[in-house]
């Protein structure tokens, strides 16, 4: 039997250093580096020949993702931004450290065309698509209203919600019965932080869209489910504009710590796979104790 570990000590409770990024934030530049599995996550064939798109791949929870499926022995496409290629291709050789194909897949999401193109070369690539993980998110802390433009707001909005739209409507006729969308939603979805409103909202939504996109793809045996992170480090957090949030953040949960994105493949790859044959329209939490 293994032995158990406190779930408080597992990682540090910080105080992080402060720390501000540029967005996006780069995996290198975030201090303490994130924890995404790559010496502890071990496999067991759960995901043996799928095909999965996870977008936001190169880094955070999506990376962690990746590194998941890919010991599950599934291959691998990931979209991200240009500016994190650095990022990606890490990503991509942990992915063939498995012996499972990685396909990058630079561009903007926000572009509405360029959500279809990586369907077809998802799908090319791996000859099918069988895991579609809406995961890309932007966030930046929002001060004042009147500081935010339409055109920051529209980064926020196509980012999070338009993009998950564009590419379910891209996958969906291409995707088998058996096959699983997983959305990482968010706490902000019901516990919105004022100075993140526009994040907060486009979480709320992805919520009524997973619950709505499970009731309509039922009964072609599509089974469509969410993951709602808490506090989870990653370079996110340092580009997100704050400075002593950074710091704290992550020590108001009941565990008292901020999560890393290890802690949170575990539950991509239970949505994923037939042990969660009969779970649909579910939002998974993975808070530290944070109530939904």
């Amino acid at each position: 039997m293994a032995a158990t570990e406190d779930p408080t000590t597992r990682y540090d409770d910080g105080p992080f250093p402060e720390q501000h990024q540029e967005q996006p934030g780069l995996t290198d530049e975030t201090v303490p580096t994130p924890d995404h599995g790559e010496d502890t996550y071990v496999g067991h064939g759960l995901l043996t020949g799928r095909k999965a798109l996870i977008t936001g791949g190169d880094s955070g929870i999506g990376r962690a993702v990746a590194i998941a499926f890919a010991r599950e022995g599934a291959d691998v496409a990931i979209a991200f931004l240009p500016e994190e290629q650095q990022d990606a291709a890490e990503t991509a050789r942990l992915v063939e450290a498995e012996g499972r194909t990685a396909v990058l897949l630079p561009g903007d999401l926000r572009e509405e065309a360029w959500n279809a193109v990586v369907v077809e070369r998802t799908v090319d690539a791996l000859g099918g698509l069988d895991l579609l993980v809406l995961n890309a998110a932007y966030q930046a802390e929002r001060e004042h209203l009147a500081d935010v433009t339409t055109d920051e707001f529209d980064r926020v909005m196509k980012t999070n919600l338009y993009s998950p739209f564009w590419l379910t409507r891209a996958a969906e006729p291409l995707l088998p019965a058996g096959a699983s969308i997983i959305v990482t939603t968010s706490i902000q979805g019901y516990q919105p932080s004022p100075d993140l409103f526009d994040y907060a909202m486009t979480k709320a939504a992805l919520v009524a869209f997973v619950e709505a996109l499970a009731q309509k793809l039922g009964e072609r045996g599509i089974r469509v489910n969410g993951v709602a992170p808490g506090p989870i480090w990653t370079p996110l957090i340092p580009a997100t504009g704050w400075t002593e949030k950074v710091q704290k953040f992550g020590q108001d949960t009941p565990l008292g710590r901020a999560g890393q994105p290890a802690e949170l493949a575990g539950a991509y790859v239970y949505l994923a796979s037939e042990a969660a044959s009969y779970v649909t329209g579910a939002i998974l939490p993975v808070t530290g104790g944070k109530p939904l």
